[in-house]
């Protein structure tokens, strides 16, 4: 419904400007899982556009050397965490209140293990789950007091949840949990948005087809592999960081503050097509 557009005040021609609509400058972020794969492009293009961006992620040598790449591109700190433990989440935590409020919280590490129908590990299921699905919803739940503190009806803070394009159509691939626990974070993704607008506090979800990452990496590395899956996706090629960061500041900046509760694909098309 589009109302009486009359009754809408208008804005200066400033505002409708790149930067006023797209610009992070100074926004302070975190992202989740962010020493490789999309994550890391993530920070990247968060840091590149002058963000100041907290990376979390378990592996301490990929966090450091990655902190140091992107630290000489802008603003980039690191916490050594896990986010699927309680002491994991509380690090977090505490480092965001070292800066202050937060603007942008990017649910990203995640884990993908194939499957196969009669052999199934319960533990790997239940790891899957809990990364992919419980812990961003109990670290969102932890950080509400920081999101809050930079809320605004005009701008609200922002959380971005990194699901999948296998939660949105049946996988290839047998990965049963996987599809299923980004199915649910699609889910959780508007039940947050719902619950938290009166906050000032916008949820969305960003659902990425086939990327580079550790999850597809030695995939992508089998003779001829790449080859036919690009030829599988309707745009032709694999995503890459531009496409990727592209989605995120949409999402984080002024651009996109009246979007709430969505799920975009990010997958070169790859949700429309059949099979």
């Amino acid at each position: 419904m589009n109302g009486d557009e009359s009754a809408t005040p208008q804005e200066p021609l400033s505002s409708l400007g790149v930067e006023a609509l797209f610009g992070v400058t100074d926004r302070s972020a975190l992202v989740t899982g962010a020493s490789r794969g999309i994550g890391r492009m993530i920070a990247e293009g968060l840091v590149v556009n002058g963000a100041r961006v907290l990376i979390a992620a378990r592996a301490s040598q990929d966090l450091e050397r990655t902190v140091s790449e992107l630290g000489s591109l802008g603003s980039c700190e690191a916490v050594e965490s896990d986010v699927t433990t309680a002491d994991g989440r509380a690090a977090i935590v505490q480092a965001v209140s070292e800066r202050g409020s937060l603007d942008l919280l990017v649910n990203n590490a995640g884990m993908a293990v194939p499957e196969s129908l009669g052999s199934i590990d319960p533990d790997a299921a239940a790891a899957m789950l809990e990364l992919n699905l419980t812990a961003p919803l109990l670290l969102t739940d932890a950080l509400l007091p920081a999101l809050r503190r930079a809320a605004d009806a005009a701008d609200p803070s922002r959380v971005v949840m990194i699901g999948s394009v296998d939660g949105i159509r049946v996988p290839k691939a047998p990965l049963f949990t996987y599809g299923a626990s980004k199915a649910a974070l699609h889910s959780l993704t508007r039940q947050l948005a719902h619950a938290l607008a009166t906050d000032h506090i916008n949820v969305n979800a960003i659902a990425p087809g086939m990327f580079p990452s550790a999850m597809t990496e030695a995939m992508l590395a089998a003779p001829g592999m790449l080859e036919r899956i690009n030829a599988a996706i309707p745009a032709g090629r694999i995503g890459g960081t531009q496409d990727i960061t592209a989605a995120v500041l949409y999402l984080a900046s002024r651009a996109g503050a009246y979007l709430n509760g969505a799920v975009i694909p990010v997958d070169g098309g790859v949700s429309t097509t059949h099979g």
